[in-house]
């Protein structure tokens, strides 16, 4: 079976254009000459192509949200059945969990000022950074992904075959290592901070607070994302202060919240909520439908 490279493939420069997609998969950037997504649902995804295909899409340049496979009709963008998280839609799902690089490939559309003018362009690596439900523009569930670029990047290829893990080889200098350079600002709002302070940082699922000898530590999480395509407020009403772990479990959908705020996928657990801290039950009810994925 042949090994899937996450990462660079050597010898390929941003900006290479190939003829079609038989080059593509020649070339070992986007193996298959059909299908959009490249990947698996034991090991992620290594490559995605984008050439307008679904009428969801939205190519934003260094941000994309795309749209995963299935329930299209032949030959034409239109939906005509939901979609679910199997196949190429889990591989990408485990590329966001796990942070792996996809390497991204737009082909011609006449719709996208970022699509080469013929051909397949490979455009480098971006990172899934976020992927939930919604309806589409025909009504039925879709499969979205929020890819965004790494900037400055330097990556070595990274080899996963059957999601087995080997021993690794003794000699340090044949190592094969990889390395993200993502230039980001990070920072919190003054809103973000004002709930962080009202919650002492103590976490509002587990009532865990972080402590060091100087100082103590919590997350704000966003209940409706800040930005495309949720476009959600920046306000208290929409900020919960969460322990890393719950916060990391809120926004993979693994935990919710429910409109009496009991925690959804965490059995008897209660949102701890301040007395000057209001929530908006809109703003939950949306993490619901489109980011929670109950567990069987």
């Amino acid at each position: 079976m042949k090994k899937r490279i996450f990462g660079e493939i050597e010898g390929i420069l941003e900006g290479d254009i190939f003829k079609n997609r038989i080059e593509l998969s020649i070339s070992k950037v986007h193996r298959p000459t059909q299908a959009g997504i490249s990947g698996s649902e034991n090991e992620g995804s290594d490559s995605i192509v984008i050439s307008g295909g679904y009428e969801d899409d939205e190519d934003l340049g260094d941000i994309i949200i795309y749209t995963g496979h299935g329930g299209r009709s032949n030959n034409s963008k239109i939906q005509v059945a939901d979609q679910t998280l199997t196949r190429g839609n889990k591989a990408l799902a485990i590329s966001c969990e796990k942070q792996l690089p996809v390497r991204v490939i737009r082909g011609y559309d006449k719709d996208s000022k970022f699509s080469p003018e013929e051909g397949y362009r490979y455009d480098g690596l971006f990172l899934v950074k976020d992927y939930w439900h919604d309806k589409g523009k025909s009504g039925y569930v879709i499969w979205r992904f929020r890819l965004e670029k790494i900037i400055n990047q330097k990556e070595l290829p990274y080899e996963e075959e059957n999601n087995m893990i080997n021993e690794p080889d003794s000699n340090y200098n044949l190592t094969r290592r990889q390395e993200h350079i993502i230039n980001r600002v990070i920072r919190e709002t003054k809103v973000a901070m004002y709930v962080k302070k009202m919650y002492k940082d103590t976490c509002q699922v587990c009532g865990i607070q972080i402590k060091s000898q100087v100082m103590s530590y919590s997350e704000a999480a966003h209940i409706k994302a800040l930005g495309k395509p949720h476009n959600g407020p920046d306000t208290k009403e929409n900020i919960l202060c969460l322990c890393p772990n719950h916060h990391t479990m809120f926004d993979l959908g693994i935990i919710s919240i429910d409109e009496d705020m009991s925690v959804l996928g965490i059995e008897g657990a209660r949102l701890r909520v301040h007395s000057k801290h209001t929530i908006d039950k809109e703003l939950i009810k949306y993490h619901r439908e489109h980011h929670y994925k109950k567990l069987n």
